[in-house]
């Protein structure tokens, strides 16, 4: 009888502008990532994911980042610690007119407005975000 079991973290994101998704692309679980989710199952002693940041940096994600490769801006999720649906957890947030503005290549999820652990990472191609686009990014992390 085999009793090994595995756990796999696979995450997706979600990237709309003004309404229409324009991008979904994967992301990468960084190892200070699962080192928080392995602290959150000991004792909840790390903050939740509160916020989810965006950049414009091109180096591709790896596993040992814990900061995007150039952020432009980071902002509160629409629920603090994302939002539970069976073994999927998602972080949402929308960045508003004129917040985000850019060429936007990356994108992360950490517990803190400033510094913090990151959880996840990806890098995509360019999404131009104007002054006057509203862009909502959904960001699912599934445990398997």
């Amino acid at each position: 009888m085999n009793t090994q079991d595995a756990v796999s973290l696979t995450g997706k994101l979600s990237i709309s502008l003004n309404g229409a998704v324009v991008k979904e692309v994967t992301n990468l679980v960084v190892t200070a990532g699962k080192g928080w989710i392995a602290s959150r199952m000991n004792a909840a002693s790390a903050g939740v994911m509160t916020h989810m940041a965006v950049g414009t940096g091109s180096t591709a994600a790896a596993v040992a980042n814990t900061t995007l490769g150039t952020e432009l801006t980071r902002q509160a999720l629409t629920t603090s610690g994302g939002t539970v649906a069976g073994a999927v957890i998602t972080f949402a947030t929308t960045y508003a007119a004129g917040a985000g503005t850019g060429a936007i290549t990356e994108a992360g999820v950490f517990n803190a407005a400033a510094s913090g652990t990151m959880l996840a990472r990806t890098v995509f191609s360019v999404v131009n975000k104007g002054a006057l686009d509203t862009m909502t990014i959904s960001w699912a992390v599934t445990i398997s």
